[in-house]
């Protein structure tokens, strides 16, 4: 099979996109967060091509994407006024909600489960592109399973190059992580992911929200899951990476003592004369977390090569988009995490 190049600044390449995802084809689609790898979500045998093509767990639920708010309620159920509320603020946007489902969406979109992820993305071609499909669009990010996310066309057909019929190609990515994801299926709002729509914004408008044991920590691969992204090591190049907190001159100091061949760090651009002779690789600002947001799965990527055993990571603190940037960098690392403040 050779996968097919497509433009989303073309109508006409939108419409042969829909009409693939119609007769149970592959496309990766753009999205303001991360490439997807679209199917009908509706056709158990195209939903399973998508497992196939990732080499995914098929116990790892996907996301449907939707073209605008309204059809939320052709396939979930018992919709609360919370997702409402949410929908009115952050759709489209960079934000899923986990809300019951009805029996049209097959179980192996589902992982099983007798709930759906939902989201209506940002991006106007691609709400297009489900319009013209006529059905919601299961789409995990395009990569292989485990290796970071893809936020290109070209990082897209170098991990999906004759596993899919076509790539629709947006250009970069903007928000660059996975959507926020959040339960409202509990007594309380239960964030599941962090991403592009924050705690904060989300506690602004729900007034509570408990944060999910996946979300700080490691679970076990046996545990059931209502979201993607929350088992498994994730987002992750070969090499292995250690997070290396504290001030900016204490991680170097940690860092340069133990820096060996094969070896790389991951940094912030102003921590970059730092690592001077270290294959230091910045993926942003520290003083623009969107910047890091923006370019942390292109610099993995850049990393996952044969030659590099052990990268050094630097990650931004606090709340915001930069708590999605570290929990996304804390999975890479399997949430292993060093304090250089007090490692000698």
């Amino acid at each position: 099979m050779k996968t097919q190049m497509l433009s989303a600044q073309r109508p006409e390449d939108i419409a042969a996109a829909a009409g693939l995802l119609r007769n149970g084809k592959l496309v990766a689609i753009p999205t303001e967060t991360v490439y997807g790898l679209g199917a009908n979500g509706l056709d158990e045998n195209a939903v399973l091509r998508i497992f196939e093509a990732k080499g995914r767990p098929q116990d790892n639920p996907l996301i449907l994407h939707i073209s605008e708010p309204k059809e939320l309620e052709s396939i979930c159920h018992d919709i609360p006024a919370q997702a409402w509320l949410l929908a009115e603020h952050f759709w489209p946007g960079p934000l899923t909600m986990v809300l019951p489902v009805r029996d049209l969406v097959p179980k192996r979109t589902t992982a099983g489960l007798d709930t759906v992820a939902v989201r209506c993305p940002k991006t106007a071609a691609t709400r297009e592109l489900i319009r013209l499909a006529g059905v919601p669009i299961a789409a995990p990010s395009a990569n292989r399973s485990g290796k970071p996310s893809t936020t290109t066309a070209a990082h897209v057909l170098h991990d999906m190059d004759g596993r899919i019929e076509a790539i629709l190609d947006g250009g970069p990515c903007e928000v660059g992580v996975e959507s926020t994801i959040v339960d409202l299926t509990g007594e309380r709002p239960r964030l599941l992911r962090p991403g592009g729509v924050t705690p904060e914004e989300l506690r602004a408008l729900l007034g509570e929200l408990d944060i999910d044991r996946a979300v700080l920590g490691q679970i076990s691969n046996d545990a059931v899951v209502r979201a993607p992204g929350m088992k498994y090591k994730h987002y992750a190049p070969s090499a292995e990476v250690y997070i290396i907190s504290g001030s900016s001159e204490a991680a170097a100091r940690y860092i340069r003592r133990r820096f060996g061949p094969g070896d790389a760090v991951l940094c912030f651009a102003e921590e970059l004369p730092l690592y001077d002779g270290c294959n230091p690789t910045a993926y942003g600002s520290e003083n623009d977390v969107r910047t890091l947001s923006a370019g942390l799965f292109a610099a993995l990527r850049d990393l996952d090569r044969p030659d590099i055993r052990t990268i050094y990571a630097r990650c931004p603190e606090g709340g915001g988009v930069a708590y999605a940037v570290g929990n996304r960098l804390k999975k890479a690392a399997a949430f292993r995490v060093v304090d250089a403040e007090h490692e000698a």
